[in-house]
């Protein structure tokens, strides 16, 4: 069985351009069996946040301590988002840009799970080793406004290296990104949504 887990970042619903290329791929795969399908809307509260108490239960574990007290608690639900991010083989990542770069919800999802010796080692000489090794993702990103070849008064793309970082980083290299970018030309958004909804069906067969 194949856990897919797909990560949404957009609060746009039904209006959610990124939304509806997520659904298209897991209408691809809604009928297999070997696919088990789980949605985390980032927007439903779930989320922990990551304040004073949880960077100090980080900076004690990276220091080889125990968290104490409240920063333990606050260890306790990064350490459980992670676990409900591990627990998938694969990922769909749905996500709008925001201001050049991706919705705040999502930096703070990263922020949450990307710990120490759970998400990361660490070493003084040969520096950070990703951890979240063997799985494989599909980025799905769009934006309104940017799109290559636009000058930079349109915008610039923060959104597309930053997430491909940071999922290598994290050991994960076998990413896919598609990405929806009409760039306000409305003539030819039906055309290049057709485009991207066949993308994202050509990867879900790869899944």
């Amino acid at each position: 069985m194949t856990r897919l887990l797909h990560i949404s970042a957009s609060p746009r619903s039904q209006a959610s351009e990124s939304l509806a290329l997520a659904d298209a791929y897991v209408a691809a795969v809604a009928d297999r069996p070997d696919v088990d399908v789980e949605h985390w809307d980032l927007w439903d509260g779930s989320l922990p946040g990551f304040g004073p108490d949880a960077t100090a239960a980080k900076m004690a574990v990276f220091g080889g301590a125990e968290p104490m007290g409240a920063a333990a608690a606050a260890w306790e639900r990064a350490i459980a988002a992670f676990r409900r991010l591990d627990a998938a083989d694969a990922y769909l990542l749905s996500v709008p840009m925001w201001n050049g770069s991706i919705p705040y919800v999502l930096k703070q999802l990263i922020d949450v799970v990307s710990q120490p010796g759970v998400l990361f080692g660490f070493d003084a000489e040969s520096g950070y080793s990703g951890l979240l090794t063997g799985k494989k993702a599909v980025l799905v990103l769009t934006s309104a406004v940017y799109g290559q070849g636009r000058p930079a008064s349109f915008g610039i793309d923060f959104q597309r290296p930053y997430l491909e970082w940071w999922l290598n980083w994290a050991g994960i290299e076998d990413v896919t990104t598609i990405e929806f970018r009409p760039n306000l030309v409305t003539d030819q958004a039906d055309l290049l949504r057709a485009g991207a909804v066949d993308e994202v069906r050509e990867a879900a067969l790869k899944l």
